[in-house]
């Protein structure tokens, strides 16, 4: 029987194949964004897909429009992906907590309306503080961010504790670092992606941190929140999503080591690492919800590209999240 999803934030990366993935398997997303611009779904998406999709432009800020979006679907089930990246928090740190954290509240509070008792939302590795050789980070590890953004999504998994405790809404919080494929345009950790994307159309590329990140692919993370969303148990969880820790120096290798035609890897390393520890353990999502996608990097490479590859010869690839 088909299911009706609410996905904030559907018109960004994840959001994307969030959309993808439900539309496939014969359920109803319901895209609830401030921005009505499908170009990345349309990266993702054919146009049929896209016919099943409803859309509602919408404010998370605006309780009531949250409400009435899942009243009017009938909406059972909730994917909360809206919010601002690291650099517009950083530039505007107001209305990043507007967004990032009001935005979440309302998110609780709308399923509490309307009698949903179970919420998914993104959280970020961004939670835990520099890497400091501590190995593979567990959840309750989480504490030092150094940015806006990482406090931003800590006060949320801590509202979401609340709202259990306090009201019996379950939820899990899910922490990515590095999310890479097609349609990652925004934020520092895109870079990977649009290393790639510059490959395939020819031009040089700077990746603004070194050292080592965790790569998720793009479909792996929108599968786990479709499975939390599905079949994790009550409580409120709180779990990391790990895909492959790597030196972005190898990233690079296994860009030139799937190079086709006349394309060259012209793609530099700025040294400093990313502020967020590199090295998750993601037992517990595995344990508890398990089934998950794990796509090596190598793989999501490969297809990332020959996605981008096919989008070019099709007209659609253009360069705008490119430029300086």
């Amino acid at each position: 029987m088909s299911r009706t999803y609410l996905v904030t934030g559907a018109q960004g990366c994840i959001g994307a194949w969030t959309v993808k993935a439900l539309v496939e398997r014969g359920d109803l997303p319901v895209v609830f964004d401030l921005s009505d611009d499908p170009r990345r779904l349309r990266l993702v998406c054919d146009d049929e897909q896209l016919t099943a999709v409803r859309f509602v432009t919408g404010d998370v800020t605006d309780l009531d429009a949250l409400r009435r979006a899942i009243e009017t679907h009938d909406a059972r089930r909730i994917i909360h992906l809206a919010g601002l990246q690291v650099p517009f928090c950083a530039a505007d740190p107001p209305k990043g907590a507007r967004v990032n954290v009001v935005g979440t509240m309302n998110v609780f509070e709308a399923a509490l309306a309307c009698g949903i008792g179970h919420v998914v939302y993104a959280s970020s590795a961004a939670v835990y503080g520099p890497d400091q050789g501590r190995g593979a980070l567990v959840e309750g590890e989480a504490g030092g961010p150094t940015t806006h953004y990482g406090v931003y999504k800590r006060a949320n998994e801590e509202n979401a504790r609340v709202y259990h405790a306090v009201n019996g809404i379950s939820s899990a919080g899910l922490r990515p670092l590095t999310v890479y494929g097609v349609a990652r345009d925004q934020g520092m950790t895109s870079d990977l992606t649009r290393a790639l994307k510059a490959t395939v159309l020819g031009r040089p590329f700077t990746i603004r941190f070194g050292g080592a990140t965790d790569a998720l692919y793009a479909a792996d993370a929108a599968a786990a929140f479709i499975a939390c969303a599905d079949r994790c148990p009550e409580g409120a969880h709180v779990f990391n999503l790990h895909g492959e820790c790597v030196e972005v120096t190898r990233f690079v290798e296994l860009v030139e080591a799937n190079l086709e035609g006349d394309e060259r890897c012209r793609i530099s390393i700025a040294p400093p690492p990313l502020p967020v520890a590199s090295h998750m353990d993601d037992a517990a999502i595995r344990t508890l919800v398990g089934d998950l996608p794990a796509t090596p990097l190598e793989a999501g490479v490969r297809e990332t590209l020959e996605r981008f590859r096919d989008l070019r010869r099709r007209g659609m690839l253009d360069a705008h999240d490119l430029e300086e």
